[in-house]
């Protein structure tokens, strides 16, 4: 089955995850160079994987207005495009805080090595920017949580009544 690519492009590394073949969890998949031929790379990706769908994280400004960085990915994504010859369909979503958010896993996984987190951590960006596209393509239905029926007791205390 066809998988969706997400991007979350830099100015010196971008970071790739794929989606499952279901379409409900994304995963970690590259990081490769910005500046040697990344549209041919991710052309080459899009043949091996079998990718339906490209989903690129869009660099707002934190008030949701454009910058540069909004422009530069544009660009790269008018590139990858032609690249790819238009056949296969380009989204994009907006990125605000997937690197922060990166950040914070990796802190909280005890990763500290600056080397190790700069390998993975626009790889993590991109997962965080699929993620919620997938979620948001289900629908709060469709999230991996349980419904309000399940109740999990989350201690050996008995439940109060209210009065």
């Amino acid at each position: 089955m066809p998988r969706i690519l997400a991007i979350d492009h830099g100015t010196v590394r971008i970071g790739l995850a794929l989606s499952d073949e279901l379409e409900l969890v994304a995963n970690p998949f590259k990081t490769i160079d910005a500046h040697h031929e990344p549209e041919r790379a991710i052309a080459r990706i899009v043949q091996e994987k079998r990718i339906a769908k490209i989903v690129i994280g869009m660099p707002l400004r934190m008030d949701g207005q454009r910058g540069e960085a909004v422009e530069r990915v544009e660009k790269f994504a008018d590139r990858l495009g032609k690249e790819l010859r238009h056949s296969i369909p380009i989204e994009f979503v907006d990125e605000r805080l997937s690197s922060v958010e990166a950040e914070a896993s990796l802190s909280r996984s005890g990763i500290t090595d600056r080397k190790e987190r700069k390998e993975v951590v626009d790889q993590l960006a991109a997962v965080v920017i699929l993620q919620d596209y997938l979620n948001s393509q289900r629908g709060p239905e469709g999230f991996l949580l349980p419904d309000d029926s399940f109740e999990i007791p989350w201690s050996d205390e008995k439940p109060r009544r209210r009065r």
